[in-house]
């Protein structure tokens, strides 16, 4: 059964929570869970099978750094397969976790339904979808959604190829390009925010899902652009840069306050509802990723959650119990 967040991003004070007291990770263990794991921190054992989103795989992987102090014997394995990539290994029933950087879609949902996985989605932190250039470009610091669609759109494949098309006083420059490959839910969500269609994208440019081959992209281009996650970019500065969009720079307090448009969205992770019950490693790493939401976000270097989006992870986490 699918449980939905909303997705509305509220101007909210980050909100202050105290530590969260963690005995086994979320109480008695069910019938199904191991009869073999040991009682109190640090003797449980077993696995955590995650893919998906290579934007959240960061998150949930500082959340498998923290988790392993408390419950070392737990393995939590971080693949990145791009959203669309591991919705395909979670419907299957091969992944506990999919991370994802945007909303399952119904298409995905009823390859879940038709091999009976039933899921519950959790709002895990915020992005703000960074469009990043070279340090040493100058010149577009601040681009609007409308530049944005004239160097990325279908109809500009051919036709915007020098900087000096997008605006007459950048200068005579080529323009490259570098971004999210099809199976990303960031080249979802980027191709609708700017393009107007999920999908719709000029197709000469150089795709991946691997994050880090943009980064290299754009770093060793002057002409370069290309978008992300704001993590990397602040991962990697002064090797790339983010420009503003309309006038407002991607970061914590603008993707908070809505301000950050059309590019701040929400992150996830989709819990396998059996390996929730059946399993108490995973049972006990995804209460650990909702009660530490905050800290997991400030040291991935994500945008954490507001307060009222604490409590519907709150509510959706106990909706599994």
């Amino acid at each position: 059964m699918r449980k939905t967040t909303a997705k509305i991003f509220a101007s909210t004070a980050l909100v202050v929570i105290g530590a969260l007291a963690l005995s086994a990770c979320g109480g008695q263990p069910s019938a199904g869970e191991s009869a073999g794991s040991g009682e109190g921190s640090g003797g449980m054992t077993g696995s955590v099978n995650t893919d998906g989103s290579s934007t959240v795989a960061p998150l949930t992987e500082a959340a498998a750094d923290l988790f392993r102090d408390a419950e070392a014997g737990v393995n939590v394995s971080v693949a990145t397969s791009g959203t669309g990539g591991g919705f395909k290994v979670f419907c299957a029933g091969e992944t506990d976790i999919s991370n994802a950087s945007r909303a399952i879609k119904d298409e995905e949902a009823a390859e879940c339904e038709a091999a009976g996985i039933e899921y519950t989605e959790i709002i895990a932190a915020n992005d703000g979808l960074s469009v990043i250039v070279n340090p040493e470009n100058d010149w577009a610091e601040d681009l609007s959604v409308e530049q944005l669609n004239m160097i990325w759109g279908p109809e500009a494949e051919g036709e915007i190829t020098n900087w000096n098309q997008v605006d007459s006083s950048f200068p005579d420059q080529a323009i490259t390009l570098f971004g999210a490959g099809t199976d990303s839910g960031t080249f979802d969500y980027f191709t609708d925010a700017i393009n107007g269609e999920e999908g719709a994208i000029r197709t000469d440019y150089s795709p991946s899902e691997d994050d880090n081959i943009t980064i290299q992209g754009v770093a060793g281009d002057v002409g370069a652009i290309g978008f992300l996650g704001l993590s990397y970019v602040e991962e990697n500065e002064g090797v790339i840069k983010a420009v503003a969009v309309d006038g407002v720079m991607p970061s914590t307090e603008t993707v908070q306050d809505g301000t950050y448009t059309p590019l701040g969205r929400p992150l996830f992770i989709y819990v396998n509802n059996a390996s929730y019950v059946d399993k108490e490693p995973v049972k006990a790493f995804v209460d650990f990723y909702v009660d530490n939401s905050l800290d997991i976000a400030e040291r991935a270097l994500f945008v954490p959650l507001t307060e009222e989006q604490v409590t519907t992870a709150a509510d959706e986490l106990a909706s599994l119990g």
